[in-house]
């Protein structure tokens, strides 16, 4: 075993000097794995960045409820007498006043278009109380002011201030039966948000003519007293809602788009690194063909095969390695933080989001080019082992 261990470290260390001498064809495999890398890490980082806006919205604490049966806010309808029980419900927090810690909201979508684009695109419009914050604290007025009660007033998300030139600070947007004005841009830690325009819940209901809400969002005294809010709720004969922990609600919501990026990004992938392996199969037999009488030197002084197969293997897997490297950085450096915005097809409005590179991801890349390269230096590496070490020493 420990002489076997010697000639694979001999053998390797040999292919390993010599690479700057193939350093062109070399560079034919990091290349090529590093392309497939960078598009596979690129895309998912797209999906899991998609994923961390929504599922990083609300906390364990935080619930919304829907009526019963419907999946999202905008098929939801809770009543003014729903959202009283629901506020005195067990389980619920209260500030120093006995106040339920909630807010009931409208949620509708608006046509918002792009300078750049003839057709609008879907913005959601919550209707939402002054004192938001009590409900949700990581919310802030960043640039203007907060919306007036009974006023047809918009504030807008940072991630709608950024994807539409239309939506600022002075402008207007047709919210409802007319322009509203946009009086403050807010954020609320990066989450969904951000990509929404939020108004005072009583001016959108005069303009909408609505006399129901589409969700009620509160919170809970402790993440432990869920079940116990749910439980009252769900046997309570009077209502027919679904309680659900806003983190679930909003992870939920990704779950469809994030699958088919994944799905898009492994078959993309797929392909590209089919190309790959062939070129590195075709690099990798080039380098055995012109180490043919080394190899045989080699076997002719003792060496066994599977030093030979080994060898070749570690010199394959090394380059895989290079490439993985390299397009998992230049995937980090061009792609992670690049902001863009998408239609959610679960909710059919805008979200604004940016691409994460996470290390998982980059831990992904380098797996599957490391695969690539065992697949294109196992035949090569089975070549050389086989080589007739008398017809190579004369070919030589």
């Amino acid at each position: 075993m420990a002489n076997t261990l010697n000639q694979i470290g001999a053998v390797t260390a040999l292919n390993v000097r010599s690479i700057p001498s193939r350093l062109g064809t070399s560079l034919v495999i990091v290349i090529g794995i590093a392309g497939v890398v960078g598009v596979l890490v690129a895309l998912l980082s797209m999906g899991a960045g998609f994923a961390a806006t929504l599922g990083g919205t609300g906390t364990e604490e935080r619930t919304i409820v829907l009526r019963g049966g419907s999946v999202d806010e905008l098929s939801s309808v809770i009543t003014r007498e729903q959202s009283q029980i629901i506020g005195d419900a067990p389980g619920v927090a209260r500030d120093a006043d006995g106040k339920p810690v909630m807010v009931a909201e409208f949620y509708l979508l608006t046509d918002v278009a792009k300078p750049d684009s003839t057709s609008p695109n879907n913005v959601v419009v919550r209707g939402t109380q002054s004192d938001v914050a009590r409900v949700r604290p990581e919310f802030r007025i960043v640039e203007g002011r907060m919306f007036e009660s009974g006023v047809r007033e918009v504030i807008i998300g940072t991630g709608v201030a950024r994807q539409f030139e239309t939506l600022q600070l002075g402008g207007t947007v047709d919210v409802r039966d007319g322009a509203w004005n946009i009086v403050g841009i807010f954020e609320t830690g990066g989450d969904v948000h951000e990509s929404e325009l939020w108004v005072d819940a009583g001016a959108l209901e005069t303009a909408s003519r609505r006399s129901a809400f589409n969700s009620v969002t509160l919170q809970l005294e402790s993440a432990d007293t869920f079940q116990t809010f749910k439980d009252a709720l769900t046997t309570d004969p009077r209502m027919v809602v679904n309680p659900q922990r806003q983190t679930d609600y909003y992870a939920s919501r990704s779950e469809q788009l994030h699958m088919l990026i994944r799905i898009l990004g492994y078959t993309v992938a797929v392909i590209m690194g089919i190309g790959a392996v062939f070129g590195a199969l075709n690099v990798m037999y080039a380098a055995v063909a012109t180490r043919t009488v080394e190899i045989a030197t080699l076997r002719a002084l003792g060496f066994g095969g599977l030093p030979v197969v080994v060898s070749v293997m570690i010199e394959s897997l090394l380059l895989a390695l290079a490439g993985g490297l390299v397009g998992a950085l230049g995937a980090y450096l061009f792609f992670n933080g690049f902001t863009v915005n998408t239609l959610n097809f679960q909710t059919f409005s805008q979200v604004a989001f940016a691409f994460q590179v996470t290390p998982e991801l980059i831990r992904q890349g380098i797996v599957w080019a490391l695969v690539m390269g065992l697949i294109g230096g196992l035949f090569p590496a089975v070549r050389a082992a086989r080589l007739p070490v008398v017809d190579a020493l004369r070919a030589g």
